[in-house]
C-alpha cells in the first residue's frame, strides 16, 4: 500500500526516520512517497506546498506528516490548515490516552476530542479595519456542524463509548455557537442510547484538570478543539505522546499533534512516540490492528523503563535508542 509521507520541518524528518524504522522492523506492505512541504521547499521551488504532493495525496488518499513550522504573526499562513481545507479534511481526531506507565497525577484518562477542522476563526477571514484595529471573523454554518458532531457521535456508538459532550460558549456567542449547540441537539435525538452533555469551554478546562474521567468524547469548534487537545496531552504526558488525524470523506492526513520544535532539530532529541501513535491509527483505519497493537504494546513496555525518557519525559534517551527500544520491545 501507497502512503504519502510528508516528513515536515525542525524535529519532522528525525521522528518520521524513526517511524520508518519501526515499519520496516514489522515487515508491514507500506511504500511511503515522500514529498515535502514548508520553508525548505519554498526556498529551492517557490511554493510552500508543491503541486506533486497535492497529485500525491489525491491519489494515494492516505498521508503521514511530521510538524511543519508556522510563522507567528507573519509570513505564510499554516500548511496544516491549507492542507486540510484543500482536501475538506473537516474532523480532527485526537485520542487522550496515556500510552505507558508514567506518573501522572490522574491515572485512567481516556478521552477522545472531535474538532470541527475547516472553519470558525481559523478560516482566518481576517480584515484590516485600520492601523490600531483588525477585524476576525468566526464562520459558524449548520452542514459542517452536524457532519463532525454526528462523527463524534457514530464515533461514540461504534466504539460503545456512553456520553458526548458538546463545548461551546454559546452563553455569550449565542448565534455562532449558538448554532452549533442547536444542531448538537437535533443529532443527538437519533442516538438516543448516548448521552449528550453541554458544556461551556472555560468549564470544560477547568473540570478536565479537575475531573478528567468524567469525559469520553468531547466535539467541539476548531479554536476550543486545538486548545482544549493540547490542554489534554498535558494530562498525560505531554504533546511528545500525542497522535491525531484529519479526516475527510475519503482522504486522511495522519499527523502528531505537537509542534516543529526548531530548537532541538537535528539534535538527536525528539521524542518519535507521538508519530509512532499517529501511525497506530493510521494502521487501525486499514485494517492493520494487531500491528498497531504491537506497536502500542511495545510502547507501553518501553515507557516501563525510566532509562528509556526522552527529554521532554524527564530523561536523557536520545530519539535513536528510544526508537531501538521500542523496536527491541516489539512482540515482546
Amino acid at each position: 500500500m501507497k502512503v504519502t509521507l510528508i516528513k515536515g520541518d525542525g524535529i519532522g524528518p528525525e521522528i518520521s526516520q524513526a517511524m520508518k524504522e519501526v515499519v520496516g522492523a514489522l515487515d508491514l506492505d507500506l511504500e511511503f512517497e515522500e514529498i515535502n512541504a514548508g520553508l525548505s521547499v519554498f526556498e529551492k521551488e517557490g511554493t510552500y506546498i508543491p503541486e506533486a504532493l497535492f497529485d500525491s495525496i489525491n491519489k494515494n488518499k492516505i498521508a503521514i506528516k511530521g510538524p511543519i513550522t508556522t510563522p507567528i504573526g507573519h509570513g505564510f499562513r499554516s500548511i496544516n490548515v491549507e492542507l486540510r481545507k484543500k482536501f475538506d479534511l473537516y474532523a480532527n481526531i485526537r485520542p487522550i490516552k496515556a500510552p505507558g506507565p508514567l506518573e501522572l497525577k490522574f491515572d485512567g484518562v481516556d478521552m477522545v476530542i472531535f474538532r470541527e477542522n475547516t472553519e470558525d476563526l481559523y478560516a482566518g477571514v481576517e480584515e484590516q479595519i485600520s492601523e490600531n484595529e483588525a477585524h476576525s471573523i468566526k464562520i459558524i454554518t449548520r452542514d459542517k456542524s452536524e457532519r463532525i458532531i454526528r462523527a463524534a457521535f457514530d464515533y461514540a456508538q461504534a466504539q460503545n463509548r456512553k456520553k458526548v459532550s458538546v463545548v461551546t460558549k454559546a452563553n455569550i456567542m449565542k448565534l455562532t455557537d449558538g448554532l452549533f449547540l442547536d444542531v448538537a441537539r437535533d443529532v443527538a435525538k437519533a442516538y438516543p442510547d448516548i448521552e449528550m452533555e453541554e458544556i461551556l469551554v472555560d468549564n470544560t478546562a477547568m473540570q478536565m484538570v479537575m475531573h478528567p474521567d468524567r469525559f469520553d468524547v468531547l466535539v467541539t469548534e476548531n479554536l476550543y478543539g486545538d486548545i482544549l487537545s493540547d490542554l489534554g496531552a498535558g494530562l498525560v504526558g505531554g504533546l511528545g505522546l500525542m497522535p491525531g488525524v484529519n479526516k475527510g470523506k475519503d482522504i486522511a492526513i495522519y499527523e502528531s499533534i505537537h509542534g516543529s520544535a526548531p530548537d532541538i532539530a537535528g539534535q538527536n532529541l525528539a521524542n518519535p512516540i507521538a508519530m509512532l501513535l499517529t501511525l497506530c491509527l493510521m494502521l487501525d483505519d486499514i485494517g492493520e490492528n494487531a500491528k498497531a497493537k504491537m506497536i502500542r504494546d511495545a510502547i507501553y513496555k518501553t515507557l516501563s523503563d525510566k532509562t528509556n525518557y526522552t527529554r521532554d519525559l524527564g530523561g536523557s534517551a536520545t530519539t535513536k535508542e528510544i526508537t531501538q527500544a521500542i523496536i527491541d520491545n516489539l512482540g515482546a
